[in-house]
């Protein structure tokens, strides 16, 4: 008995270097360029991994890894918000599993699926915070207040000197999937508009411009479906100027995906274009770069009011091309489809629809 056991370290003992050599091969640096979705296959809801046109389902990749690695196995979270919270303990297993299935076959793995063949939904569901920044590129500013002294300032507005005008949506109202419709009141003026979203990465308050981008998580596609006016009843008398709230917060006006790009991997996120089509053609064709506000000086803004949290997202404003501002102006249409690509994340397609009367919802 005592042979045996003796053998059998020793068989043990010869096996560990061949285990620890295979895990070395493996790293756990962020070598492998990944993005982050939330998924529907198999009639479950999953967040997933996206390697080129396939989604690993993390959960099944994370049980598999330890068994072809030797890797201990971690738990990571099934809720894409939560996977944000924890991101800085869970990011080198997830840099494993892609660095790990990068080149294998997807139909050799029961946690991998085809991307065009699964439902995408909107990346989180549901941020604690919406917020969205108006008027955020000089071309989109000029074009929206004209000539004269508002355009003048305008050209003059100096972001270190002034703060951006911000407006709230509701999240669980306004967030839909991607490829969900936008159903269209009847006699509303409905536009377009593409942005680039930002998604907070840590609790953050009074944020210093010089630390902004270490809270920040990664980067979105957000359409800031805009309501332009049209028949109904008028803003009361009492105040002046436009109805934000009808104006950006109605129901469904904020379709969002269909992936996150966690910021390692997205970093020239100050310099994507961005382009939105109707139908096919397109009618915003802009770059981050132009924004007025950036990304610091957003950061900083809205730390310096209110507290975000992981998951929060910051809807940074839209290039110019909107339909309010065409000459005569455009609008959508129930039957057209808005889609919004930017560079390094993917494209968001939204279906407009004409919404049902009160009496058949």
């Amino acid at each position: 008995m005592r042979k045996f056991i003796t053998a059998l370290l020793l068989g043990c003992t010869l096996l560990l270097p061949s285990i620890g050599a295979k895990q070395a091969t493996i790293s756990s640096k962020p070598e492998t360029p990944f993005k982050l979705a939330t998924f529907e296959a198999q009639g479950r809801v999953r967040v997933g991994l996206v390697l080129g046109t396939r989604i690993l389902d993390i959960a099944g990749a994370d049980s598999s890894v330890p068994q072809e690695a030797g890797a201990l196995p971690a738990r990571v979270p099934a809720d894409m918000r939560e996977l944000i919270e924890i991101y800085d303990r869970v990011s080198p297993r997830l840099y494993r599993m892609a660095n790990f299935f990068k080149d294998a076959k997807s139909d050799s793995l029961p946690f991998a699926f085809d991307v065009e063949k699964v439902s995408i939904k909107a990346p989180i569901k549901y941020p604690y915070n919406l917020l969205a920044a108006a008027a955020n590129y000089r071309s989109h500013a000029g074009e929206m207040l004209g000539r004269g002294a508002q355009a003048q300032a305008v050209n003059e507005v100096d972001p270190d000197k002034s703060d951006p005008v911000m407006f709230a949506k509701s999240p669980r109202s306004c967030i839909i999937d991607p490829g969900e419709p936008f159903f269209m009141p009847a006699g509303r003026n409905i536009d377009w508009e593409g942005e680039l979203a930002i998604v907070i990465g840590r609790q953050a308050f009074n944020v210093p411009e010089q630390k902004a981008h270490e809270y920040v998580f990664g980067y979105s596609i957000m359409y800031d479906a805009s309501d332009r006016g049209g028949t109904g009843r008028p803003l009361t008398s009492m105040f002046q100027g436009p109805n934000w709230f009808s104006g950006k917060s109605r129901d469904r006006a904020a379709p969002f995906g269909p992936f996150i790009v966690p910021k390692e991997f997205l970093t020239n996120h100050a310099n994507l274009r961005i382009v939105t089509k109707v139908n096919g053609i397109v009618k915003q064709d802009g770059n981050t770069k132009d924004l007025i506000w950036d990304e610091a000086h957003l950061v900083r803004y809205l730390t310096s009011i209110l507290t975000l949290y992981p998951g929060d997202v910051i809807s940074t404003g839209t290039p110019d091309g909107v339909g309010a501002a065409r000459r005569p102006p455009e609008f959508l249409k129930p039957g057209d489809v808005v889609t919004i690509e930017i560079e390094g994340i993917g494209a968001l397609t939204t279906p407009m629809r004409a919404a049902a009367t009160a009496a058949t919802q």
